[in-house]
């Protein structure tokens, strides 16, 4: 089975050792020598990364209980090396019939919202699985959860009131494709699961034949991809782990049955009121080019008990799609959650080109129920839609309208009827943060769909990040569709970051509230003008540690005028007038002009705290990180990367130089760093600078004629612009590249465009022109690393690079 993912196909940091030595000779051959296991940080960052993290929370559809789930922090490789399969973009647990990586819940606390004095209910979780995703129901009486065994992913059912949860007996699963079900009232849902008739996997002893695939003309410029579909045999396991049946569950009694027939289900959604639902089912034939999200779809509209009452028509294979295009045809479907139950799509107007001049990209379709006749055109928009949110109290819905041109973004209220013009709510560059409006609240229905808020019969409730120049300030709007304006309900203070997450019925604002040294807590905000709080959580430090570390927002501005900015981290132990070496940590962002590119980000009272393979690690190491660094890209979102190197270059020497101004660092003892992009761009500064004194590049891209149908933002092909990808591709350069850089990379990523042989292929290219490298292979890791061990073993090799290209960091003078 050549899709499946196994040990003993897997290249081992032994191995790849040894193949390195035999390759370079002896000058590499000191490798084969050093201990292949992983190795753990020092003791204050171990401590940190062991320590207990704090509550997630979500409110009940009634807002009457909050759950407090507690999820574990990092997995073990273990859980990593479980048999997979890889197949059409999908990373299957093949024993647990469903996606291999999932958040484990450890814990999960029940409480009153009225009653903040009552105590906590606990959620007992019995041992023998994981489980994860808690769903409520509609009425907020009970809830669901997904508990993945060795050979199943379960089906529990949990009590509010009582807090106890049993196992649906009887359910398996199958989550490969769709987790989301569809209710059917409080106390029924349908839910997809392994089929009953199913039987073995197929086994294939050897290949069946090559593996052929043929173009004759056609255009077809596909973004690389990882995980595809390469012969029929893959074509066999995708369609038996995929495939599931829709089974009619009755939560109260457990009694079950399947409904409709087997197929590959990819999404379903409740329509109205009655009991409906929309299917999405999967049809072959499959593409080697692209992933299962944009294979061909049959969309059925289905009646609670499984039969088809009509089918809706298939959404195309996107295959032959012009460059940031999309396909002809019907695409995106929605359903009315509301009582007419009408069933919408788009169509592309411009033949699904971006490029094409036309008055109009995109246009929304309407299938009114009873789905006898023809669907009728309803709205069209200047951009691609971007989205479709139904909003309560009448025909209406929020469609999102992107311009890819101008990088803009707009928002309309639409009344779906044509009983009145569409109503702006947002237009605005896509980076300007400080115009952003939020997100509009939204409650539950009984179907268990989401609609959009509706309060005093015009207002709309928003929630944003409120990005301003003294940093994120979140807030909450009351919109006025009558008067087309919004007024601050609340918004957090300088002090404290304050993060409002709902507006309950009766009033009261629930809200997260933080400082730098405070972990957040909730509380309930109610009275005039919110004053009076009343705490809901008492959490405490997890990490005290963490408190001497000193973090300060600085601004300054590059040569050309465009504003930048870094956060400042000094470690604990830092003394005034110190100059410490330095890590700079940054990740390359287009915009169209300099005004939105300087705009602040982030907030000086957010707790602090750090997670994962955080840089910010290194302070506890002794180090100064400039974490964040603003590296804007400014230009026409066409030709914008034609002055790539030259911007991240000036960028870079503007962090240089305030840093030294700054009295922080030593302009000498300086490294690079950055993630994906951000490795990219690490790599692209010590190819074509001489700033800093070495690099660390994670899971980047270094070649771009291998991404040569567009990368990030650019939106030409090779062909187009092979002067750009050349220049920007570190590879061409590595005999130019002198300064030590560490390359660490996922054995499995999966990330398009970062395919490992990026960074194997830049490390032999370093070591065969006398370059200075290391070369970090994580076993089973995907594009972000998720693994204790992984992680541990990733911040100890970035210290130990800092102390080998820089002074002892606390003998600094």
């Amino acid at each position: 089975m050549s899709s499946l993912s196994s040990s003993n196909k897997r290249l081992t940091l032994s191995a790849l050792a040894l193949a390195t030595a035999l390759a370079f000779g002896p000058a590499s051959s000191a490798l084969a020598a050093e201990s292949q296991v992983y190795q753990q940080p020092s003791a204050e960052i171990s401590a940190v990364l062991d320590a207990k993290g704090l509550p997630g929370h979500m409110l009940s559809p009634d807002q009457r209980t909050l759950a407090s789930i507690e999820t574990q922090r990092s997995r073990k490789v273990a859980e990593l090396a479980r048999p997979i399969a890889r197949l059409a973009g999908k990373r299957i647990d093949i024993a647990a019939n469903g996606v291999q990586l999932i958040p484990h819940i450890e814990s999960i606390k029940l409480r009153e919202l009225a009653n903040p004095a009552a105590a906590e209910r606990e959620v007992k979780l019995p041992a023998g699985g994981t489980f994860y995703q808690l769903r409520w129901s509609p009425d907020s009486k009970r809830f669901l959860l997904n508990r993945r065994t060795a050979n199943a992913t379960e089906l529990w059912l949990g009590d509010v009131a009582t807090a106890k949860i049993s196992q649906v007996k009887g359910i398996k699963l199958n989550t490969v494709l769709e987790t989301s079900v569809v209710w059917l009232g409080a106390d029924e849902i349908i839910a997809l699961t392994v089929p009953e008739k199913r039987g073995a996997a197929p086994v294939f002893e050897a290949p069946s034949g090559p593996t052929i695939q043929e173009s004759m003309g056609r255009i077809s410029p596909e973004r690389t991809l990882q995980d595809l579909l390469k012969n029929s045999q893959d074509d066999a396991l995708f369609t038996y782990y995929a495939t599931s049946a829709l089974r009619r569950i009755k939560l109260s009694t457990g009694a079950s049955h399947e409904v409709g027939t087997p197929g590959l289900y990819a999404n379903l959604e409740a329509v109205g009121t009655q009991g409906a639902f929309i299917s999405e089912r999967l049809v072959a034939p499959f593409s080697y080019q692209v992933t299962w999200n944009d294979f061909a779809r049959q969309v059925e509209l289905r009646d609670a008990g499984g039969k088809l009452l009509r089918d809706l028509g298939q959404i195309k294979l996107k295959e032959s799609v012009p460059v940031e295009g999309v396909i002809t045809g019907p695409r995106n479907f929605w359903a009315s959650p509301q009582l007419d139950g009408a069933v919408y799509w788009v169509e592309a107007l411009d033949g699904g080109d971006q490029k094409k001049k036309v008055p109009f990209r995109d246009r929304l379709m309407k299938l009114e129920a009873p789905y006898k006749g023809e669907a009728k055109e309803v709205h069209r928009t200047v951009g691609r839609l971007s989205g479709m949110s139904f909003v309560e109290g009448g025909n209406r819905a929020i469609i999102g309208d992107v311009d890819r041109e101008r990088r803009w973004i707009a928002a309309d209220l639409v009344s779906l009827d044509g009983s009145a013009k569409p109503q702006r709510l947002q237009d605005r560059d896509m980076r300007d943060r400080y115009r952003d409006p939020g997100q509009p609240l939204t409650r539950i229905l009984p179907n268990g769909r989401a609609i959009v808020r509706v309060e005093g019969g015009d207002k709309l409730i928003f929630v944003g990040q409120g990005a301003s120049k003294d940093g994120d300030l979140p807030f909450i709007d009351s919109y006025s569709l009558k008067e087309g304006q919004a007024t601050r309900l609340f918004r957090s203070g300088l002090t404290h970051y304050e993060r409002p997450i709902t507006l309950l019925a009766d009033g009261r604002v629930l809200t997260s509230r933080e400082t730098f040294a405070e972990p957040p807590n909730l509380v309930l905000r109610s009275g005039a003008g919110f004053e009076q709080m009343q705490a809901l959580t008492k959490y405490t430090d997890p990490t005290p540690q963490l408190r001497n570390i000193k973090r300060e927002l600085i601004k300054y501005k590059r040569a050309d005028g465009v504003e930048l900015s870094f956060w400042l981290y000094l470690p604990p132990d830092y003394k005034a007038g110190e100059r410490r070496p330095t890590f700079v940590w940054a990740y390359p962002l287009e915009f169209t002009d300099a005004s939105t590119a300087g705009q602040v980000s982030g907030s000086t009272s957010r707790f602090t705290t750090f997670s994962g393979a955080s840089p910010l690690m290194l302070t506890l190491d002794g180090y100064v990180v400039l974490m964040d660094a603003t590296m804007p890209i400014v230009g026409d979102p066409k030709t914008v990367n034609d002055s790539f190197v030259e911007q991240i270059t000036a960028n870079a020497k503007a962090i240089i130089q305030k840093a030294d101004e700054l009295g922080v660092s030593d302009p000498k003892q300086m490294v690079v760093g950055g993630h994906s992009y951000g490795a990219f761009m690490t790599a692209n500064l010590l190819a074509h600078t001489d700033l800093f004194k070495a690099g660390i590049a994670r899971s980047g891209a270094y070649n771009r004629t291998l991404t040569p149908f567009g990368f990030q933002s650019e939106r030409r092909t090779y062909w187009e612009a092979q002067d750009v990808y050349l220049k920007l591709s570190p590879f061409n350069y590595a005999d130019k590249l002198k300064e030590p850089i560490l390359l660490i990379h996922g054995e499995s990523d999966d990330n398009p465009g970062t395919f490992p042989i990026q960074s194997a292929r830049l490390y032999q290219a370093l070591a065969g022109t006398g370059g200075n490298v290391r070369y970090v292979v994580l076993p089973n890791e995907s594009h972000g690393y998720s693994a204790r061990e992984s992680i541990g073993h990733t911040l100890r090799e970035m210290s130990d690079w800092m102390k080998r290209q820089t002074s002892d960091p606390r003998s600094a003078k």
